[in-house]
């Protein structure tokens, strides 16, 4: 049985970095409280009622994906449409096709800045393996319209970006969810976190300020996890609890 995604793929290292997917989450945090969908995630309640907790059930199901075969990917992602198509009829609307993309999206988006951000840029083959492998997560899902290749992504990237964000109440409140759960100085790295990663349009919504030297903060952060001092800086910037189930993201 073929793996869903190849070994040694720049995709797997990654999905099975706990701190890239931290950024990857991060990153999405900001972006979907602005979606002009964002009222589906107050219709089910879980992100608004435990972000972190959401946070962690996402991330299994994208390792599910990432690090298995194929047919159980596609068992995966089966069952992540039928999660969709029950909150549809529990709602009795039909989440817009562009919502799913703009999802579909951001994880590219936020995998390609997270590794730049750590580590290097993606180079161009490790770019179309990205954009590859996301693609066929869409196709899984029954995501219309996707683009057939990298270059027409980024374009309609930048379509979606400027006709799908805005800054409303959803916002305000799904804001004062992660100051909650987070708390107070945590909630400002969030934030900091936020405006290295997000898109010009992003941090412009929402007031995001890069500091001068943050750049250079996260290149030591990096430096950290390479000495294996990981763990100690998980402890200081995560929520009490949290620590072992994010060591647990790390797939070797």
């Amino acid at each position: 049985m073929c793996d869903f995604v190849s070994r040694g793929s720049i995709v797997r290292s990654i999905w099975g970095s706990s701190d890239q997917i931290l950024l990857i989450f991060a990153g999405s945090a900001a972006e979907f409280a602005l979606n002009r969908a964002v009222d589906w995630l107050f219709f089910t309640g879980q992100i608004p009622r435990d972000p972190v907790r959401r946070l962690f059930s996402t991330v299994r199901y994208a390792q599910e994906i990432v690090f298995v075969d194929e047919a159980t990917a596609w068992r995966t992602l089966d069952q992540i449409h039928s999660i969709h198509k029950s909150v549809e009829e529990a709602r009795g609307a039909r989440m817009p096709d562009w919502a799913f993309r703009d999802v579909l999206y951001m994880l590219i988006d936020y995998s390609e800045r997270a590794h730049s951000l750590l580590h290097r840029p993606l180079n161009g083959t490790e770019r179309h393996e990205l954009f590859d492998v996301f693609r066929r997560v869409g196709e899984g899902l029954r995501i219309p319209e996707l683009p057939a290749r990298y270059a027409e992504w980024q374009d309609d990237r930048l379509r979606h970006l400027e006709r799908d964000l805005e800054y409303s109440e959803y916002t305000r409140r799904l804001y004062e969810k992660y100051r909650e759960h987070l708390g107070g100085w945590r909630y400002e790295i969030l934030r900091l976190t936020q405006a290295q990663l997000a898109p010009e349009r992003v941090r412009r919504l929402l007031g995001l300020r890069r500091p001068p030297l943050l750049f250079e903060a996260f290149r030591v952060y990096g430096l950290f996890a390479r000495l294996d001092l990981q763990e100690m800086v998980h402890r200081l910037l995560l929520p009490s609890g949290h620590v072992d189930e994010v060591r647990r993201f790390n797939r070797r």
